[in-house]
C-alpha cells in the first residue's frame, strides 16, 4: 500500500514518527502551514517558520525516505491578529517558491470580518500563482463555515477543482461534492472522523475527489490513520485499486496542478546513504498529472 498523506503537521511529530510512517507505506506528504499552539508576535516569526517548511522539513523527511511538500499561507485563527496580517504582503515571496504545491491553510476558524479578507486575498493570491488552495472548514458551526466558504470560493472567481475544503464530515461533504471541490477528511483517534466512518462515506459519495489525511497535529492525533483508512477500506470490500487511488492517486492529481510536485528525488537513510529505489520511484508530476 502506497500512502501520500496531503495534509500533515510534521513541525510537531518526531523522527520516530517519520520511521513507522515509512514502514506503514508513506513515500510523500504535504505538510500546510498552520498555527503553532501559541500566538505569534510578529511576520518574523512566519518568515522563521516558513523557511523551516522549505528547508529543514523536507530535508528530514528524506532521511526517512519520504518526500516533502508543503502549503504556504496565513491560517484563519492568526488572521485575526494585526500583529500577523502583514504577512500577507510576504506571500509572494513563498508562493513563487518550487517546494510549495498549494496556498493554505486559509478559510475560516470563527469566521470574522478579518477572516473573510485573508481568505479572499488568498485566494486571489492562489489564482494569480497557478496554485490549488487548501481551505479549512471551522471547528464550529462547520455547516455554517463549509457553506460561507464555498460562497467565497464561488465569488473569487477560482476552479473549483483547484479547491479543497478539508475537516469535513458527514453533514459537509454532500455540499462540497455538489460543487467541484475536491473533499478533504483529517482522521484522528477521538475527534473529526474515524476510518469507519470515512468508510461508509467513501462507499455513499465514492472515491472521486477525495482527500484522506491524518493531520497529526499537536494534539491528540496519529500519522498511521492513512494506513488504518486503508485496510479499513479492504475490509469493507473496496479492492485495492480503490485504495490507490484515494490515498496516492487522487493527493498526487490535486497537488500536481501546481506543476511543482516532485517524486523522483532519491531519499537519503539517516545514516546518509541513498535508499534503493522503492516501487513508485520515478514518479515525477507535471501540471495536472495524475
Amino acid at each position: 500500500m502506497r500512502i501520500f498523506d496531503p495534509h500533515i503537521h510534521m513541525t510537531s511529530r518526531t523522527t520516530d514518527d517519520y520511521r513507522a510512517m515509512y514502514a506503514a507505506g508513506v513515500r510523500a506528504l504535504v505538510e500546510p502551514a498552520f498555527w503553532l499552539g501559541q500566538p505569534r508576535t510578529s511576520p518574523d516569526s512566519f518568515t522563521d517558520y516558513f523557511d523551516a517548511l522549505l528547508g529543514w522539513e523536507p530535508y528530514r523527511a528524506a532521511q526517512f525516505g519520504i518526500s516533502h511538500h508543503c502549503t504556504i499561507g496565513l491560517n484563519p485563527k492568526e488572521a485575526n491578529d494585526p500583529r500577523c496580517t502583514p504577512v500577507l504582503d510576504l506571500l509572494p515571496r513563498y508562493l513563487a517558491k518550487d517546494g510549495v504545491v498549494a496556498v493554505g491553510e486559509i478559510g475560516y476558524d470563527t469566521v470574522t470580518e478579518a477572516e473573510d479578507h485573508a481568505f479572499a486575498v488568498q485566494l486571489g493570491l492562489a489564482a494569480d500563482f497557478g496554485l490549488p488552495a487548501l481551505v479549512h472548514t471551522p471547528h464550529r458551526d462547520k455547516a455554517g463555515g463549509t457553506a460561507r466558504s464555498l460562497a467565497v470560493v464561488r465569488e473569487s472567481g477560482i476552479d473549483p477543482g483547484a479547491v479543497v475544503l478539508d475537516h469535513l464530515n458527514e453533514v459537509t461533504v454532500a455540499e462540497v461534492h455538489d460543487s467541484g471541490c475536491w473533499m478533504g477528511f483529517s482522521i484522528y483517534p477521538d475527534t473529526k472522523m474515524t476510518p469507519d466512518r470515512m468508510v461508509a462515506i467513501l462507499k455513499e459519495h465514492g472515491t472521486e475527489r477525495m482527500l484522506v489525511n491524518s493531520a497529526a497535529d499537536w494534539g491528540h492525533s496519529d500519522p498511521l490513520l492513512t494506513r488504518a483508512t486503508g485496510e479499513a477500506m479492504l475490509a469493507a470490500g473496496f479492492d485495492e485499486d480503490d485504495v490507490d487511488r484515494v490515498l496516492w492517486r487522487n493527493p498526487v492529481a490535486f497537488y500536481g496542478q501546481s506543476g511543482r510536485l516532485d517524486l523522483d528525488a532519491a531519499p537519503r537513510s539517516v545514516q546518509g546513504d541513498v535508499r534503493a529505489p522503492g516501487p513508485y520511484a520515478g514518479n515525477s508530476i507535471a501540471r495536472g498529472g495524475n
